[in-house]
Parts: structure tokens; sequence; C-alpha cells
């Protein structure tokens, strides 16, 4: 079992540590929070061990997991890399493209690993499809929150919509041309609401839309792609797939058959792939144990989640032009 410790105890902290707790691949040896007086309280209610510097807890384990706000994600990542711990850094993985590149190299030259909680790639809707999602055309999301003042230090794009572009960038295996974006501060001193269109080199368009100010939650992507469209609602963990083929000479009398102006017939085809229930979280973190004893790449490699950074931040500074 793999040592591990948290860094930041809050919401999403708290959630970390019951997990680890709970895990077969991980030994939960405590955890590290700014705040002494809250620690002493998350001490007593659940029984963790808390530590009271970053670098005590970094000697103590193999695995240091990092949930403290983004500002410091850079600073502790690179601490734990400096003394050979591997890291897992809750999105996104810093606050400048240029501190997510030092971590890179550094874990490159200190022989360990890295990965970054996009948990939507471990949603179970997603995970149920992204197989068939092949060469989409045109991809549609649309992620939706009420307003919380816990996520208003930073952006929207970079607190909801960075979701959407990793998963984006998972599926589509191209570079990206160009990038079209506006958003709009209503409540926050950054943007709370905020659509970017992005097109890739080869012909694949993008239209995002992220808002936190809404009055219901949306959780939702739709793939379009040759002879095929794809719904994936996250929030609700449900499906939709379409596909059309070459309709068969004799088609069933209840067959849905489409006739285009050039005569061809396609016949519609609907499927429901199984979705095998998970905890994404768990699944996140235990698939990095994996890549940790296999010495394999991580599902949410350092790169990848570093790539998603750099075009959320493209998107912002576009918002500024």
């Amino acid at each position: 079992m793999l040592k591990a410790g948290v860094l930041g105890a809050g919401h999403l902290g708290k959630i970390h540590l019951r997990l680890l707790q709970q895990s077969s691949q991980y030994e939960l040896v405590g955890f590290y929070d700014a705040n002494p007086e809250y620690a002493k309280k998350i001490v007593k209610e659940f029984g963790y061990t808390y530590y009271d510097s970053i670098d005590a807890l970094i000697d103590a384990v193999d695995v240091i997991d990092i949930v403290t706000p983004t500002l410091s994600h850079h600073e502790c990542a690179k601490k734990a890399i400096l003394k050979g711990k591997h890291v897992f850094i809750e999105k996104p993985i810093t606050n400048t493209v240029a501190e997510a590149e030092e971590l890179i190299a550094l874990a490159k030259k200190h022989k360990v690993k890295g990965q970054v909680g996009h948990v939507e790639r471990f949603n179970p809707a997603f995970m149920a499809v992204k197989d068939q999602i092949n060469t989409p055309m045109f991809i549609e999301t649309h992620r939706l929150a009420e307003f919380n003042p816990r996520g208003t230090d930073v952006p929207v794009v970079l607190d909801l919509m960075i979701h959407d572009i990793d998963a984006i960038l998972s599926v589509v295996n191209s570079p990206i041309k160009q990038i079209n974006a506006s958003g709009v501060s209503v409540i926050s001193n950054s943007p709370d609401i905020a659509n970017a269109r992005l097109e890739f080199e080869n012909g694949c368009v993008a239209n995002l839309t992220s808002s936190r100010i809404s009055m219901k939650n949306m959780r939702k992507s739709r793939f379009f792609q040759r002879d095929a469209y794809i719904s994936v609602d996250f929030l609700e963990k449900k499906v939709e797939v379409v596909k059309m083929k070459d309709a068969p000479k004799k088609a069933d009398e209840y067959a849905m058959i489409l006739q285009n102006a050039e005569g061809v017939k396609k016949q519609i085809y609907f499927e429901n792939p199984d979705i095998s229930q998970n905890n994404a979280i768990l699944d996140e973190l235990e698939t990095f144990a994996d890549a940790i004893n296999n010495d394999t790449t991580p599902i949410v490699s350092l790169e990848e989640a570093t790539e998603a950074l750099r075009i959320a931040i493209q998107i912002i500074e576009t918002f500024e032009k």
C-alpha cells in the first residue's frame, strides 16, 4: 500500500481523506491544513492524524494529494517532487502554464508520477461512450451551476469550463487553430458566464458554455460525427447514442429509415451502453496508484492537464482583448 498524505482539508479535501482511508491501495498517513484551529476540529471529528507542517507530511509519505487553493499548487507540488514523492493535484494543475511546465520538468528529473484531478474523465457516462467518440466534427457543451461563493476566486473558465476543455482534448486528436470567446462578470470580479468556440486544425469545432449563476445545474456534452450522435449527461450519468448505417435492402417494418436528396437511405439505430456506477474521485486516486505501481502513464497526466490549462488561459486572454 502506498502511504498517502493530503494537503488541504476543505470541502474537497475531506472527501479525499475519507476515500483514501477507504481505499485498499493507500494507507492514509495524515493531513496538513493551513488553519490549525480548523485542523483540530477535523482531527476531533474524524480522527485523522494532523501534521503541523507541509514538509513533515511530505517526509512521511509516498504520495502527496494536493487539495489546496490553486495559487499554492505549484509550491506544494514542487516541494513534494524535489523530495522524490508522487503528486496528485486537484484541477487546475497550477495557476500559470509556466508553473505547470516546471512541474513536468521536475517530475521527469526526479522520476516521479503526477496526475491531475480532472474527475470528469472518470464519470461513468463519459467512460461508457468514450471509445465510440471517433473523430467528432462538432461538439457542444453546457456546464451550468447555481451560484456558490466557494469558487469565485477564479474565473468560471478555470472553475468549470476546464472540465470540458480537458474532456474534449482527450477525444479530439488535433491541435487548436483558433479560439473565439466572450465572458461576462455579473456578481464576481472575474467572469461568471463564458462562451468559447474552439476550432481545430482537422476541422472540428467545439462550442463551450459555462455559467456559475444559473437557476439549475447542468453538465451536458453532445458529440456529432460521421453517422453518429452521442450525448453525455455528466450530472445525471446518462448517455444517448444514435447511429446511422446504410439501410438494408429489406428493412424491418419498424425500422427508422432516412433518405437524403440523392436517394441514399440510412437506418437509425439507438444504443444503450452499460453504465457502471462508480465513485469517480476514488477511481482517479486508485488509477494513480496503479500507474505508480505498474510504472505506466497516469490517465490524466501532468502534460495533458497543462494543455487544458493553456487553452483555458488563452480563452481568458481572449476576453481581455
